[in-house]
């Protein structure tokens, strides 16, 4: 029944006994079918092979004249890189193809054509059509941000040479600046005058009014000395009470031992305003207050832990609070409301607990120098300036890393400074431009800090490729003062 069944089937050519061989070789051409019904066609992500470029009339055996290289181009192209060549042969010419010699780079050539095919891409990047207006954020239009500083108002003259450093009275009415000329001037603030001169025998690197408005004292860095001014200016009663409160001070009967020497001011001096002088035997290159105003920090430039020292004016003590160097120190601040110091070395920002007296945060700006250095008035953002022309914000919360780097300027930045009630921050730099950035920090920690530049402000002429040395803002106004190496103060309102 078995084979009933097959008979039957072969019959109907259900079954073939012997199928004819097929003479065809069984491999196939990995780039022959190329059309799209063939098996490699049917993939969307089948590449074609890479097509060989077509001999033109150089590589012809008999080439018109006008392609064969004179002497002159021939011994151009010998002297070329053989990557430079146009051409990897000299055309030549020959009376028939049977003169034709053996092609030297054929086994070359046959090789790299090889390589092509070996690693030739097989995957097609798909192109994504993306509009451009979609990938810049939006951003709000400046003229909704008002107010900020547009145009300049003022102009303070007077110094005689590079103007260093500025710092404005906790009321908002006075001005101090500090210069290379040897004098420390101070200026009213809405009408541009100079209401005193102080001579100071040497150039001033930072100056620094007390932020506490029941003492009316300026910190001025000469030299190596810091001295303590009472510019008598504004409520008599509270330069009165400064006196009385300096005076009010009992030396101990055994001196301590202190890395700087506190000296009284003579006679002279007095009448003057000199009432103090904190001497340290190295330069001070910078000064800065405590927000209560008893205590305040010094950078001197030397090698060593001792390049920061703390001051308390009350006690008339000085203390350094490091014992071992992380690098040449740049900016120091303090926390406008716990008792951290922000350090700020080359290419750190070093964070320290104060009570605690340990590091809390190291911050890495990515930058080759930091020039400069401001907090937040509420504390939790820092931004710091660098001689790269990069200006860098951190978010204390967020991460050590920075949080957003700003390259508006082309040239190295000197300063930058926070504004103390208004969303602002400002930067000076070498090209004479003040950029004035509005930096909306929300109350809502899921909530990102909002940074738009709005403004641009230009006055200050470059004297010996210097600009803007450093930029201040009015603590009540949304002004801004900046000082130049012209020589002069400006107010931006």
């Amino acid at each position: 029944m078995q084979v009933s069944r097959m008979v039957h089937a072969i019959k109907m050519g259900w079954i073939q006994p012997r199928r004819p061989r097929d003479p065809t070789p069984s491999f196939y051409d990995l780039w022959a079918q190329e059309d799209p019904n063939a098996v490699l066609g049917r993939h969307k992500m089948h590449v074609p092979a890479p097509k060989l470029a077509l001999p033109g009339h150089a590589e012809s055996y008999n080439p018109p004249p006008e392609y064969l290289l004179g002497e002159e181009e021939r011994a151009a192209w010998e002297q070329q890189e053989p990557s430079e060549r146009k051409l990897s042969f000299l055309p030549r010419k020959f009376p028939s193809l049977r003169a034709v010699p053996a092609y030297g780079h054929f086994i070359q050539e046959r090789f790299e054509r090889c390589l092509d095919l070996y690693l030739c891409p097989r995957q097609r990047k798909m192109r994504v059509n993306v509009d451009p207006e979609d990938l810049i954020p939006k951003l709000p239009w400046p003229r909704d941000l008002q107010p900020f500083p547009r145009c300049q108002a003022l102009v303070y003259r007077g110094h005689s040479d590079l103007v260093r450093c500025l710092s404005v009275s906790p009321g908002g009415q006075w001005l101090a600046s500090g210069s290379d000329d040897g004098s420390l001037r101070l200026w009213e603030v809405a009408t541009a005058r100079c209401v005193r001169t102080v001579p100071v025998r040497g150039v001033v690197r930072s100056v620094a009014w007390n932020p506490n408005p029941t003492v009316c004292l300026v910190a001025v860095a000469v030299e190596d000395s810091v001295l303590l001014l009472n510019p008598a200016l504004g409520d008599r009663l509270v330069a009165g009470g400064t006196d009385k409160l300096l005076s009010a001070f009992i030396p101990p009967e055994e001196p301590a031992l202190q890395p700087a020497c506190w000296l009284e001011a003579s006679e002279e001096e007095r009448q003057v305003g000199l009432r103090l002088r904190i001497c340290h035997g190295k330069p001070v290159t910078q000064v800065t207050w405590h927000g209560r105003g008893d205590y305040l920090a010094v950078v001197l430039a030397t090698q060593g832990h001792a390049q920061v020292l703390i001051h308390q004016l009350s006690r008339r003590r000085s203390q350094s609070p490091f014992r071992r160097s992380h690098g040449q120190v740049q900016r120091v601040a303090f926390h406008p409301s716990r008792p951290f110091l922000l350090v700020a070395s080359q290419r750190s920002i070093r964070l320290y607990h104060l009570l605690r007296q340990e590091l809390t945060k190291k911050l890495m700006p990515n930058c080759k120098w930091v020039s400069s250095l401001a907090v937040h008035p509420a504390g939790d953002n820092v931004i710091c300036g660098s001689y790269d022309s990069k200006l860098v914000w951190f978010d204390l919360d967020l991460s050590t890393k920075p949080y957003r780097v700003l390259r508006h300027h082309k040239k190295a930045l000197r300063a930058v400074a926070f504004h103390p009630r208004y969303p602002l921050f400002a930067s000076g730099s070498d090209d004479g431009s003040i950029i004035v950035c509005h930096g909306m920090v929300y109350n809502d920690l899921l909530q990102n800090p909002l940074l738009v530049p709005v403004k641009v402000l230009k006055g200050h002429t470059l004297t010996r490729d210097l600009g803007v040395l450093d930029v201040i803002f009015h603590p009540t106004q949304p002004w801004v003062f900046s000082s130049g190496a012209d020589g002069t103060i400006r107010l931006f309102s």
